[in-house]
């Protein structure tokens, strides 16, 4: 039992392991903590999004010791990247995260470029993704879905008047508004409304 290859073997590996790991878990927390959660406050996916990229980093990285070719690998992404939960539908952000961890765990555990290169890796989909959701090159534009009772607004001669009656009664900047349904029964529309974060958070302050 107490053969040294073996143990010069695991040292190995684990050495490989642990700083692959290290790599890919300070780029989940700067991702999921510091720029996911910080925009939209929201703990539900958390769990999910660690947990699918530690579980895609050990499957891979433990399937790529018997030679799994990198065909598989995405395979085996593609799988993942398609899950969705039937109790809650995702919303296209939360699923583009979910595609972005898991990708992570995919490229820390069987890329072949050295610890730097995926420290650079990394940093690129973390900055790229900070970019294009933090507000930064792109507004983050906000919506919320309300019930809207005055259905002779919602006619497009009164375009104008809604939005304004709509800023009036939410309190927000509304730029633009889509009627999602209309229901003659009840006098009622579904209607989505647009509005800039900025713009909320100016306003707090």
């Amino acid at each position: 039992m107490n053969d040294p290859a073996a143990f010069e073997l695991f040292d190995k590996l684990s050495d490989k392991f642990f700083i692959r790991l290290l790599i890919d878990v300070i780029s989940m927390i700067i991702l999921v903590r510091l720029i996911y959660f910080r925009i939209y406050k929201k703990k539900d996916y958390l769990f999910t999004f660690f947990l699918f990229n530690i579980i895609i980093f050990i499957i891979t990285y433990l399937l790529n010791k018997v030679d799994l070719s990198m065909g598989a690998a995405f395979g085996l992404f593609a799988v993942f990247s398609m899950l969705r939960y039937r109790t809650e539908g995702i919303s296209t952000k939360d699923m583009t995260y979910l595609f972005i961890v898991i990708a992570m765990g995919l490229i820390s555990a069987v890329s072949k470029a050295t610890y730097f290169e995926l420290g650079i890796i990394n940093i690129i989909l973390i900055a790229f993704t900070y970019a294009l959701d933090g507000n930064w090159l792109v507004r983050n534009e906000m919506i919320k879905t309300i019930q809207y009772e005055n259905i002779e607004m919602i006619k497009p001669e009164h375009h104008n008047a809604l939005i304004d009656d709509l800023r009036k009664r939410t309190g927000l900047d509304i730029h633009r508004v889509s009627i999602n349904k209309i229901d003659f029964l009840k006098d009622i529309a579904v209607i989505k409304i647009y509005f800039y974060e900025d713009t909320v958070s100016s306003k707090k302050k």
